[in-house]
């Protein structure tokens, strides 16, 4: 009987994984077809949209600006949500609840309406289109995610470690780079990870500040997709996958107990 159970239960999670990668795995197909079209079943076999996207200006660079704004995003974000989490966690429950829930905004309130304050902000601020627009509109949005990370690292952390610590003589500067971040370093790469690729995905907001000299690659695919049906999409698709794929798998094999001893 427990052994029918466990089998309904891993067909289940099997079907429920499955119906949530169907959809991104239908894109492989189409970026090899020969015609521009993203018909599916595609038609014939061809690299021509991988090699588009390093072909085509406007892909590459809008590639290129999307990872380099993403990774200055994962800095900043990481650095100003870690410093958020531990000043949160020293503060008393109600002052940290206020705060804590105004951290939480970009994340509750809806896009559109976030994109349109900063917007009319950045219009006054002439910030629009520029490199300082996009990292601090990001940052914003990636903010929250890292608080939560760190911050849940932060709530199962033994202050005796850091008490010991200083009872030794260990300054509190000391004391947060031997005990506190070597403990916390898990909730921090999860936080930088969160915030690169909510970087490297938006679009909302990048619609509203976007300008001709300076485009990310989520609003060149819209601007793509609302022009015609280009395969490059579905290329680079592909692309982000496998390299998500591979960054989570060897993330996870890391984490392992094997990886570890490895």
């Amino acid at each position: 009987m427990k052994r029918a159970g466990r089998l309904c239960l891993g067909l289940a999670c099997l079907l429920i994984a499955v119906w949530l990668v169907a959809p991104t795995l239908v894109i492989i197909p189409i970026s090899f077809t020969e015609k521009k079209s993203l018909a599916f079943p595609p038609s014939g076999f061809s690299w021509q949209w991988y090699q588009n996207i390093f072909a085509s200006r406007d892909w590459s660079r809008s590639l290129v600006n999307s990872i380099q704004i993403a990774a200055i995003v994962a800095v900043l974000a990481t650095v100003l949500g870690t410093m958020a989490a531990l000043g949160l966690e020293r503060l008393k429950p109600r002052t940290s609840g206020l705060i804590r829930a105004a951290l939480m905004t970009p994340m509750i309130v809806p896009g559109v309406v976030l994109a349109i304050g900063i917007y009319a902000v950045y219009l006054d601020a002439h910030l629009v289109g520029t490199w300082t627009g996009y990292v601090l509109a990001h940052t914003l949005l990636a903010l929250p995610f890292v608080v939560i990370a760190v911050g849940a690292n932060l709530a199962v952390l033994d202050r005796r470690l850091e008490t010991a610590a200083a009872s030794l003589g260990a300054s509190r500067l000391s004391t947060f780079f031997t005990i506190t971040m070597p403990l916390i370093l898990p909730g921090i790469l999860s936080g930088a990870l969160f915030a690169f690729v909510t970087s490297f995905d938006e679009v909302i907001v990048a619609l509203f500040i976007t300008s001709p000299q300076l485009k990310t690659l989520p609003v060149q695919i819209f601007s793509s997709m609302t022009r015609d049906t280009d395969p490059t999409v579905a290329a680079l698709g592909t692309l982000v996958f496998a390299a998500t794929t591979l960054i989570i798998g060897a993330g996870l094999l890391l984490g392992s107990p094997k990886g570890r001893k490895q």
